[in-house]
């Protein structure tokens, strides 16, 4: 009978400890100090008036005067001892503390903001969590406006995408003059209009080989861009395009966006009229879920074919969709490398453990 009354018990005790404990924690919680002053906000327990010498109703000029003469006092590199340096309960020991505290007192003081709540601090000691928020609030915020450092960032991103779409688009330019198809029809463009032998007469005595022949280069290149107009990823860079101007732009697409498609609802879904070839080209495109460069990057002929098969019809598109998963196993069907491909898959593919038996 021991046994089991001394485990009731146990167990008793356990759940009045348990209803306790949550009104423990809260008292522990809400504990508060008796004073004013806290250890770590601001001056710590000393009063920063006091350790600056002036009274609650000084000015800047006033407190900025007796910063000045305590600084000069207490540099750690300047200081000498003078009597009553180590008077109880004045100033720390060492010079180094004495100056740390003096430059917390008036970077304290100097502001009206923080001096505002510091003084609040002095006269409401009771709201010991509210002054914790305001001086940490205070402390912690940024130093610069954060809307300078989102505009700095957006400049700096709209530049690195202006000059890195502008290497992209002379990369292109310069792969182009290397075809052979473009590179002719440039020449050819070039000697008509009299470019190649202007250079030549140009470089006669005063250019040497080399240079003539990157005179002609650049000449190719320039014919190709006006020429050519490149679309999709390596297009010609356009200022519209960068963050900056999009961000800037941002409400009058939203607004002309908003138009648009109450035009669309009103003009097709409410009247019922057939759809342009505009419009056509646009269901395709959110069919084949393409971007608008992408789209853009296709050729002429692909899109004639989109029109003459009627894929902006749903029934429709869904069998262009399986010709093209057809088409493609056949493709892969026949090529070498994924028919290497599926043998490896198949005799040492994932899913096989090799072990070598020494």
């Amino acid at each position: 009978m021991a046994g089991p009354l001394l485990c009731r018990g146990v167990r008793a005790a356990g759940r009045r400890w348990l209803v306790l404990l949550p009104p423990m924690l809260l008292a522990l919680l809400l504990a508060r100090p008796a004073g004013a002053l806290v250890e770590g906000l601001y001056c710590g327990t000393r009063d920063c008036y006091e350790v600056l010498g002036v009274s609650r109703t000084a000015g800047k000029a006033e407190i900025a005067r007796a910063y000045r003469q305590l600084a000069r006092r207490y540099h750690p590199d300047r200081y000498r001892p003078e009597p009553g340096d180590e008077g109880p309960g004045w100033m720390p020991q060492s010079p180094e503390e004495a100056f740390l505290l003096v430059a917390t007192a008036y970077e304290t003081l100097k502001d009206e903001e923080t001096r505002k709540d510091y003084d609040y601090m002095l006269d409401h000691p009771e709201e010991y969590y509210s002054h914790y928020y305001h001086y940490y609030s205070r402390r912690l915020a940024p130093k610069v406006d954060v809307r300078v450092v989102i505009l700095v960032s957006v400049c700096a991103i709209s530049v690195f995408q202006f000059f890195s779409w502008w290497n992209t688009y002379d990369k292109a330019i310069s792969y182009l003059a290397t075809v052979p198809k473009y590179r002719i029809q440039a020449m050819e463009i070039a000697k008509q209009q009299g470019l190649l032998r202007k250079a030549k007469e140009k470089g006669r005595n005063k250019k040497s080989k080399e240079e003539i022949r990157d005179e002609e280069e650049n000449i190719i290149k320039n014919i190709i861009k006006s020429k050519i107009d490149i679309k999709g990823g390596c297009q010609k860079p356009q200022i519209r395009d960068l963050l900056l101007f999009q961000i800037l732009l941002a409400p009058f697409h939203l607004c002309s966006y908003i138009v648009w498609y109450c035009r669309w609802i009103y003009k097709f879904n409410i009247k019922g009229k057939e759809y342009g070839e505009e419009e056509r080209l646009y269901i395709i495109r959110k069919s084949m879920k393409m971007s608008q460069s992408q789209f853009d990057s296709l050729e002429d002929h692909q899109k004639e074919t989109f029109l003459k098969r009627e894929l902006w019809i749903k029934e429709n598109y869904e069998v262009y969709k399986e010709e093209q998963k057809e088409e493609l196993k056949k493709k892969l069907a026949n090529d070498p490398r994924w028919k290497r491909y599926r043998r490896w898959m198949k005799n040492e593919g994932p899913g096989r453990l090799t072990f070598v038996d020494d």
